[in-house]
């Protein structure tokens, strides 16, 4: 949390202000010692109910007419809000996102994955969809949106970050990509914590939010269709095709789970929500 903290005070604007929202004392207690020694940072305290009511609790709290969220997990590159603040300079544009970028050793094959799925996967969308005007779902790792467009956020909604965006599109505004601002993220180093990290943020794809848009990005039969190609171009070598290879029969896995367990079952999100250590 603190190199999170950090990376955003050495680029934010003299009037801007930094809400560390968290349940947790420990959490609690980084971002009270940076606001004694910060004045634009605050402690916002929420009740441990899921990150969607604790983003709710945070657009009650905020002041200012642009938020811009991320996670306390990851931490952004210089430049990054200046990049998300220009584009939002345009009053046709809602919200606009960063790009999450894979620190996760490539050698290995949980971390080709996320290399992967960041790169040919939501950066190569990302940027097709910007430029031909199509709408693009941010990234919850970093994006900002103009704050009167969003009350609250629906708390059982397993991919915030998607309900955000596709609420903002239905109100005619559009959505846009800035790569230049990127946000570094370790990803799961165990398939168990793979599958726990996108059996949530996929299922979120299959709740009514989402599904029942008018507007679309994602789901599994666009992800074969636009995404096979894509994948089996990305590997450098035969070891990395093979890892390819074995992505597909993981991701078949991760939507049958996600059929399984959100459409059939309709768990809650306290059981989805589960801790990833491993990003840790």
């Amino acid at each position: 949390m603190g190199r999170a903290i950090e990376a955003f005070l050495a680029q934010m604007p003299p009037d801007a202000e930094l809400l560390g929202v968290c349940p947790d004392l420990e959490t609690a207690a980084v971002v009270q010692d940076y606001a004694i020694r910060h004045s634009a940072v605050h402690h916002v305290r929420d009740a441990g109910r899921g990150k969607p009511a604790a983003l709710t609790v945070a657009l009650k709290a905020a002041r200012g007419d642009i938020l811009m969220l991320s996670d306390g997990d990851v931490w952004v590159e210089d430049g990054a809000v200046g990049a998300l603040a220009a584009v939002l300079e345009d009053a046709q544009v809602g919200a606009v996102s960063g790009r999450p970028v894979s620190v996760s050793p490539r050698g290995t094959m949980l971390g080709y994955w996320s290399h992967l799925l960041t790169d040919a996967g939501a950066h190569d969308v990302r940027i097709m969809r910007d430029r031909s005007g199509e709408f693009l779902v941010c990234s919850g790792y970093l994006f900002a949106f103009r704050r009167g467009l969003i009350e609250c956020v629906p708390e059982d909604a397993l991919a915030e970050d998607a309900v955000i965006s596709h609420r903002i599109a239905e109100q005619g505004y559009r959505i846009r990509y800035a790569p230049e601002a990127r946000v570094f993220v370790k990803y799961p180093t165990t398939y168990r914590d793979w599958l726990r990290q996108r059996v949530r943020s996929a299922g979120g794809y299959a709740q009514d939010y989402v599904r029942c848009s008018p507007v679309r990005m994602r789901s599994a039969r666009l992800e074969i269709v636009q995404g096979t190609p894509r994948a089996l171009r990305y590997p450098r070598t035969l070891r990395e095709f093979v890892w390819t290879l074995v992505l597909f029969a993981a991701r078949l896995h991760l939507w049958v789970l996600v059929f399984v367990n959100v459409c059939l079952l309709n768990r809650p999100l306290g059981e989805l929500w589960q801790r990833v250590e491993t990003t840790k």
